[in-house]
Protein backbone atom coordinates (compact mmCIF):
# COMPACT_ATOMS: atom_id res chain seq x y z
CA UNK A 1 0.00 0.00 0.00
CA UNK A 2 1.72 3.31 -0.96
CA UNK A 3 0.47 6.34 0.85
CA UNK A 4 2.19 8.80 -0.83
CA UNK A 5 3.69 12.47 0.05
CA UNK A 6 3.99 12.79 4.08
CA UNK A 7 3.42 15.89 5.66
CA UNK A 8 1.66 17.04 9.24
CA UNK A 9 -1.12 19.42 9.16
CA UNK A 10 -0.73 21.66 11.64
CA UNK A 11 -3.50 23.67 13.48
CA UNK A 12 -2.03 27.24 14.79
CA UNK A 13 -3.16 30.24 16.82
CA UNK A 14 -1.14 32.75 14.51
CA UNK A 15 -0.71 31.81 10.54
CA UNK A 16 1.64 34.77 9.89
CA UNK A 17 3.76 34.18 13.25
CA UNK A 18 3.84 30.57 12.07
CA UNK A 19 4.91 31.16 8.91
CA UNK A 20 7.80 32.96 10.19
CA UNK A 21 8.79 30.79 12.29
CA UNK A 22 9.17 27.82 9.87
CA UNK A 23 10.83 30.16 7.32
CA UNK A 24 13.53 30.87 9.78
CA UNK A 25 13.68 26.85 9.71
CA UNK A 26 14.63 27.00 5.90
CA UNK A 27 10.71 26.03 4.70
CA UNK A 28 9.42 27.94 2.35
CA UNK A 29 5.56 28.80 1.45
CA UNK A 30 4.39 26.77 -1.95
CA UNK A 31 0.63 27.21 -1.74
CA UNK A 32 -2.45 28.37 0.42
CA UNK A 33 -3.10 31.82 1.73
CA UNK A 34 -3.42 33.78 4.35
CA UNK A 35 -7.16 34.61 2.92
CA UNK A 36 -7.57 30.67 2.31
CA UNK A 37 -6.44 30.37 6.81
CA UNK A 38 -3.74 28.17 4.90
CA UNK A 39 -0.08 28.16 4.05
CA UNK A 40 2.27 24.61 2.55
CA UNK A 41 5.52 25.09 3.23
CA UNK A 42 8.00 22.98 1.82
CA UNK A 43 11.75 22.33 3.28
CA UNK A 44 13.81 19.55 0.81
CA UNK A 45 11.29 16.66 0.58
CA UNK A 46 9.80 17.73 4.18
CA UNK A 47 6.11 19.44 4.04
CA UNK A 48 4.51 21.07 6.65
CA UNK A 49 0.50 22.37 6.24
CA UNK A 50 -0.57 25.24 9.02
CA UNK A 51 -3.93 25.91 9.28
CA UNK A 52 -5.24 28.38 11.21
CA UNK A 53 -9.27 28.06 12.50
CA UNK A 54 -9.81 24.63 10.39
CA UNK A 55 -9.70 21.92 12.51
CA UNK A 56 -8.87 21.32 16.59
CA UNK A 57 -6.07 18.83 16.06
CA UNK A 58 -2.55 18.62 14.67
CA UNK A 59 -3.03 15.73 11.58
CA UNK A 60 -0.63 13.23 9.70
CA UNK A 61 -1.58 13.34 6.45
CA UNK A 62 -0.88 11.41 3.27
CA UNK A 63 -1.18 12.09 -0.53
CA UNK A 64 -1.74 9.29 -2.96
CA UNK A 65 -0.57 10.26 -6.27
CA UNK A 66 2.03 12.65 -4.96
CA UNK A 67 5.86 12.05 -4.28
CA UNK A 68 7.39 14.38 -1.55
CA UNK A 69 8.55 16.64 -4.10
CA UNK A 70 5.19 17.51 -4.10
CA UNK A 71 5.20 15.94 -7.86
CA UNK A 72 2.39 13.79 -9.59
CA UNK A 73 3.39 10.48 -10.19
CA UNK A 74 1.56 8.23 -12.48
CA UNK A 75 1.45 5.02 -10.37
CA UNK A 76 -0.34 5.05 -7.19
CA UNK A 77 -2.53 3.64 -4.62
CA UNK A 78 -6.10 4.82 -4.87
CA UNK A 79 -8.00 6.13 -1.47
CA UNK A 80 -10.65 3.43 -2.45
CA UNK A 81 -8.01 0.59 -2.41
CA UNK A 82 -6.64 1.81 0.74
CA UNK A 83 -10.22 2.49 2.16
CA UNK A 84 -11.06 -1.28 1.33
CA UNK A 85 -7.75 -2.48 2.34
CA UNK A 86 -7.93 -0.61 5.59
CA UNK A 87 -11.55 -2.07 6.53
CA UNK A 88 -10.22 -5.66 5.48
CA UNK A 89 -7.68 -5.38 8.26
CA UNK A 90 -10.37 -4.20 10.72
CA UNK A 91 -9.36 -0.74 11.02
CA UNK A 92 -12.06 1.46 11.71
CA UNK A 93 -12.51 4.22 9.09
CA UNK A 94 -13.94 7.67 10.47
CA UNK A 95 -14.80 9.16 7.27
CA UNK A 96 -15.09 7.30 4.26
CA UNK A 97 -14.78 7.79 0.44
CA UNK A 98 -17.74 6.44 -1.89
CA UNK A 99 -16.17 3.59 -3.57
CA UNK A 100 -18.47 4.06 -6.84
CA UNK A 101 -16.37 6.96 -7.66
CA UNK A 102 -13.07 7.47 -9.17
CA UNK A 103 -11.00 10.81 -8.73
CA UNK A 104 -10.70 13.07 -5.94
CA UNK A 105 -11.63 11.76 -2.33
CA UNK A 106 -10.18 11.22 1.17
CA UNK A 107 -10.59 8.79 4.32
CA UNK A 108 -9.98 9.72 7.88
CA UNK A 109 -9.13 7.30 10.90
CA UNK A 110 -7.47 7.89 13.80
CA UNK A 111 -4.19 5.94 15.48
CA UNK A 112 -4.38 4.32 18.76
CA UNK A 113 -3.35 7.51 20.52
CA UNK A 114 -6.26 9.12 18.98
CA UNK A 115 -4.30 11.00 16.46
CA UNK A 116 -6.00 11.63 13.04
CA UNK A 117 -4.87 10.33 9.80
CA UNK A 118 -5.83 11.81 6.53
CA UNK A 119 -5.41 10.14 3.73
CA UNK A 120 -6.57 12.58 0.82
CA UNK A 121 -6.27 12.58 -2.67
CA UNK A 122 -5.94 15.03 -5.16
CA UNK A 123 -6.92 13.46 -8.36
Amino acid sequence: MDLGAFSISLTVKDLNTSREFYEKLGFEVTGGSEEESYLILINGESIIGLFHGMFDKNILTFNPGLNNRTERVEEFTDVRDIQRSLKEQGVDVMTEVDESTTGPGSIVLEDPDGNPVLIDQFF
